[in-house]
């Protein structure tokens, strides 16, 4: 597993964009995808709110990033196979016990647990359900949130099994960091550092291609590897 510290989630997001395209190897995936992918990386930012929380390189910028933070903590108009309000604020559809529906608060559950027991380890929240999610085509990345208190922080740690760098990672953490913010704001702590684990990083290079020319500056700020540039092939000194 590689490990990232940056001071900010937008510079993390910076840095593990340029770790998979300059070191991972293409992948045709199930759906028939070109990607870049990589081993497992851990990014850890001591501030997530420290500002910039986006990076003047990405596609989706602060209005954008508001928003889907907005919609994961309360909810959205919007219909999807699944969100991410969903699963951590209403998980257990299509699930019922004794007769009624599960729907679980997990995000309350963390709320409580730490409020009652600030040395717990056990408020996490999942979004995996295998009586729906193995039938989906498009199934939850986000696996785990888990908030512990240490030295009287709310520290954040998220597992994604996997996770697209360029287009979706920024806007997973800075919702997740908002996330964060309110929870601790609910516990009467403030936010700590925030981990994000992604079990199989990649990046869609063929489809994301200008998204990606937008980090890389023409091969002035990355040196991707030679599947990139071809693709690209925008780059004078391309490979």
């Amino acid at each position: 597993m590689r490990i990232i510290r940056a001071p900010s989630i937008s510079r993390a997001h910076e840095l593990v964009i340029k770790m998979i395209l300059e070191k991972g190897f293409p992948l045709v995936t199930e759906e028939n995808e070109a990607t870049i992918e990589f081993e497992e990386v851990a990014m850890k930012v001591d501030n997530p709110l420290a500002r910039p929380l986006v990076s003047p390189a990405s596609r989706f910028q602060q209005r954008f990033m508001e928003k889907y933070a907005h919609d994961l903590i309360d909810g959205s108009d919007s219909v999807f196979e699944y969100d991410y309000h969903g699963r951590l604020f209403h998980w257990g559809e299509p699930l019922s016990s004794g007769g009624s529906p599960v729907e679980v608060d997990q995000v309350s559950y963390i709320i409580s647990k730490l409020s009652s027991s600030s040395q717990s380890r056990r408020a996490i929240a999942i979004t995996w359900n295998p009586v729906s999610d193995e039938k989906l085509a498009n199934c939850p990345c986000l696996q785990l949130v888990q908030c512990i208190i240490r030295d009287n922080k709310l520290q954040m740690k998220v597992v994604f099994r996997s996770n697209d760098m360029l287009t979706a990672a920024g806007a997973n953490m800075f919702a997740l960091a908002r996330l964060q913010e309110y929870i601790a704001k609910q516990v009467g702590v403030i936010p700590g550092s925030y981990t994000h684990i992604a079990l199989v990083p990649h990046i869609y290079y063929k489809r994301d291609i200008n998204d990606i020319e937008l980090f890389c500056r023409r091969g002035e700020h990355i040196h991707p590897i030679r599947e990139v540039c071809d693709a690209c092939g925008k780059c004078p000194g391309s490979r």
